[in-house]
Order: C-alpha cells, then sequence, then structure tokens
C-alpha cells in the first residue's frame, strides 16, 4: 500500500507530477506525462495533478480488505499500527465520485472499479447496520463497529447518509452498464431500500436524530436542526423508496418552524440567509457547504428558506475575506492562502472558521469550494504547490492542514477532507458527481417533496 512510501519516493511523485505515473497498481491505464515543471503547470494540469493525487487516498491507500477509506493516514507514523484498519463510512461515501471520475479521466479502469466496488459492497452488506443505517466508524478487517465515543457505537444517519450519496452516483453511473455492473448498481439499491430513515424519527417526532445506540438507545439525542452540513440527511430520508420520512420533519426540525432564517448583511458585504449554528455572525465552517453539496447540486437549489448557491458562495467569500483581513494577524494569510474549516490543528483537531481563527488554514477549504469562486480557489492551489512544494503535498494529494504562523506542517490525511476535495474539483471540470445523482429519480423526488426547485447540470 501506497502508506508505506519512502520520503524518497515521495519527492519523486512530487517534483514530477505530470511524468509517469510510479503507482503500484496495474490497474492504470494511462501514464501522464508533461514537459512543464514544478512552477509553469498550466491550471489544467494542475487540476490534474492535484485531483488524480488526492483520488489515490481512495484507491491505492484504501484499506485492504474492505476497500473502504481508512478514517486518517498519516505519513509521519504518529499513528497506532493497530488503527490503520479502522475505516469510515461517510469519508468513503465522499470519495466515490473521485473515483467515478479516475474512471472518466482514464486513471482506471471500470473494469477495475467494478472489482473495487464489489469489495466494498461485500464488506457493508455483512458490517453491522442498525435498522440498515451502518455506524460511523467501522473496522475494516471484521466489519464491527469501532465506537466513535463512547455512547456512539450505533447507527449514524449522518455519516450514513453521506455514504449513501456516493453510493446513489455510483448505481447511476452503472446502471446501464453490462451484466456486472449492472449488479453492482442492484446491491445498491438493495441497501438503499434497507436504510430504515423513519427510525431516527423517534416514533414520529417532527425531526430525525443523528445517533441510535443497541446500548444506549437515543441517549445521545442530537437533533438534526439546520443549517449546518447535513442538509442531505432529509433530502435522501424524504427520497427514500421504502422508509421515507414525512416533509414536517423537514420543516418543523431542520428548518425550526422557519427559524432557520436569519438574513443579515456580514461585515465583509456578503448576505447570510439562514442560521448557522453556533455560527451566526460570519458562518461556520466552510465543510458545511460542501458535505450536503457532494451530490446535491446547489446551483439553481432553492426552497422557501434561502437560495443555496447564494448561501454557499457567499459563506466562502465571507471566509476568504476574514483570511485576507487577517485580524490575528498570522503569516502566510492573503488572497493566495484562505481558507478555514475543520482539520487538523495546533491543539490536534479543530473547527476553524471565521470568529474561531487560531492561524489554521486547511487545505480542503477553499480547494473544495472550487466550485463557488474557481479563480479566488486557484490562487491557493498554486500558491500551495508551488511556494509549500513537499512540506504540504504528498502521495495522497495536499495534506489536511498547515500553518505558516506556527511552522505546523503535518503530513497527515483525514478522508472526510480529502473526499471533497477530489468530488469538488470533478463537479467543477464536469459536474459528474450532480449529473449522476440529480437525475435519480427519488432524489427528484425527495427534493419536490421538501418544496424544492433545482437544476440538472447538462
Amino acid at each position: 500500500m501506497t502508506q508505506t512510501i519512502t520520503q524518497n519516493a515521495l519527492l519523486s511523485f512530487f517534483f514530477l507530477a505530470l511524468s509517469a505515473c510510479s503507482s503500484p497498481s496495474d490497474d492504470l491505464v494511462n501514464d501522464k506525462s508533461a514537459d512543464s515543471t514544478l512552477s509553469n503547470l498550466s491550471d489544467e494540469q494542475l487540476l490534474d495533478t492535484v485531483q488524480y493525487y488526492t483520488f489515490q487516498y481512495f484507491w491505492e491507500g484504501a484499506e485492504p480488505n474492505s476497500g473502504m477509506a481508512p478514517e486518517r493516514i498519516h505519513m509521519d507514523g504518529v499513528y497506532p499500527d493497530q488503527d490503520q484498519h479502522i475505516i469510515t463510512t461517510g469519508g468513503t461515501g465522499m470519495g466515490l465520485i473521485g473515483v467515478l471520475g479516475a474512471i472518466e479521466r482514464g486513471w482506471i479502469t471500470r473494469e477495475a472499479a467494478v472489482k473495487r466496488f464489489d469489495k466494498m459492497l461485500s464488506f457493508l452488506e455483512k458490517a453491522d447496520r442498525f435498522h440498515g443505517i451502518w455506524p460511523h466508524w467501522l473496522d475494516g478487517k471484521t466489519g464491527k463497529t469501532k465506537p466513535f465515543s463512547p455512547k456512539d457505537d450505533g447507527a449514524d444517519l449522518v455519516e450514513s447518509a453521506f455514504l449513501m450519496q456516493g453510493l446513489l452516483a455510483v448505481r447511476e453511473y452503472f446502471k446501464s452498464g453490462n451484466e456486472a455492473e449492472q449488479k453492482i448498481s442492484k446491491r445498491i439499491q438493495t441497501l438503499w431500500e434497507e436504510m430504515d430513515w423513519s427510525w431516527h424519527t423517534q416514533n414520529g417526532q417532527k425531526v430525525l436524530f443523528w445517533h441510535w445506540s443497541p446500548n444506549f438507545g437515543w441517549d445521545m439525542n442530537f437533533a438534526l436542526e439546520g443549517y449546518n452540513e447535513t442538509l442531505v440527511t432529509y433530502i435522501l430520508a424524504a427520497a427514500s423508496p421504502t422508509h421515507p420520512i414525512n416533509p414536517e420533519a423537514y420543516h418543523q426540525g431542520w428548518a425550526r418552524s422557519e427559524a432557520i432564517r436569519s438574513p443579515r448583511e456580514t461585515p465583509y458585504g456578503y448576505s447570510l440567509q439562514l442560521r448557522h449554528n453556533g455560527a451566526e455572525e460570519l458562518g461556520g465552517p466552510l465543510f458545511w457547504a460542501h458535505y450536503s453539496y457532494l451530490s446535491i447540486n446547489p446551483k439553481g437549489l432553492k426552497d422557501q428558506y434561502a437560495d443555496y448557491w447564494e448561501e454557499n458562495r457567499n459563506q466562502t467569500l465571507i471566509n476568504r475575506a476574514w483570511c485576507i483581513a487577517n485580524p490575528g494577524k498570522f503569516r502566510g494569510y492573503g488572497e493566495d492562502l484562505w481558507g478555514l474549516t475543520a482539520s487538523y490543528s495546533v491543539n490536534f483537531y479543530h473547527a476553524h472558521r471565521p470568529g474561531d481563527d487560531v492561524g489554521v488554514i486547511s487545505p480542503t477549504a477553499a480547494l473544495s469550494s472550487i466550485v463557488y469562486t474557481p479563480e479566488e480557489s486557484m490562487k491557493v492551489i498554486r500558491n500551495l504547490y508551488e511556494k509549500y512544494g513537499e512540506k504540504v503535498f504528498g502521495p495522497y494529494g495536499f495534506y489536511d492542514a498547515i500553518s505558516p504562523h506556527h511552522d505546523f506542517f503535518p503530513q497527515r490525511y483525514l478522508a472526510i477532507d480529502q473526499g471533497p476535495i477530489v468530488t469538488m474539483i470533478e463537479n467543477y471540470r464536469s459536474g459528474l458527481g450532480w449529473k449522476l445523482v440529480m437525475n435519480a429519480p427519488e432524489i427528484q423526488q425527495g427534493l419536490k417533496k421538501l418544496g424544492f426547485t433545482y437544476e440538472i447540470p447538462n
């Protein structure tokens, strides 16, 4: 597996990013070559490079038995060996559109992808589920639950939603293919139908709840109320062909009986329409603008509460403006280094955002926002790649966090940050994930059921 790559090999990967790919996989079907040196890649070549190596987190970096994404990969060795096989359900789902993009770009064959999805589905079909809902973490060797916290040892509805949005893209991609491909689609359909979203209303309450435990029941009692990253959970729950929720759960729960509305101007001249949980003035961490929109196209997405393209673009621009203004006077911040979201941090892990900024930039913030701010995001990508080099870029793309101010350059990856990068870059370039999922009939029905209007990309 590529986790064992040496530092010399890493340097070779980095400085020869678009030359012949030195991957251990026999499934790669083309070499990427160019005369470019490190500092004069075109935007297209640079995106190709970043997307390719980030995709490898979900391909060469996958846990070998399950084919799923490991929760994290540490290149610096600061990670217990016994935990390398812990896989993330939601993080895996976030990267699946990136895997489909790798097929389209000729980096892997359809046959290799089908083989990998067969392995994943064989694992997921046998792994622990609770009313059809998977836990946050699973042991990749056994399929047994790895508790995320003491009482979080059962169903995780949100992480399962992130997984299923990716699986539905795979279902749509292969549904008209050959016999082996259609079998993949049918197996995903079965898993989709077995998910009991209505169970997570606690006997019909007008809101969804995040967790259920076989040992602690509903003790965590975490209601999904907006606005945060979990909108897609309600869309999938409404779209379920077998266990759908009542629209009242969305309007009274997620939308807080219209209290989710909070139209306001911000100090940077960009308005927000919604109440961002715990981040009223300047918006939450940027993953709120990413996770639900890996498969749900934000362009043209509107309901009675918001225009979600405008909300997400403005949240991104506020985040960028905060970093440029740089009230904390952190070294390196500027038009070519911005982006606050949840990631590794100087205090291990932190949900960075405007107003709660410790001087750590998370590359996934600007990179995954490329659909909203293409020119602004490309400045960050180029700066990171050309100025910081091997300090921030490794075999699975950009590392999770950097801070020139704190001289903090951890060589660590998290699936939930790499997945949005590879998927949003593909959505920016081709709209692949949005086209697949937005064309799914039950997704369209679910959106209409909740009162959304939407667009399907061409």
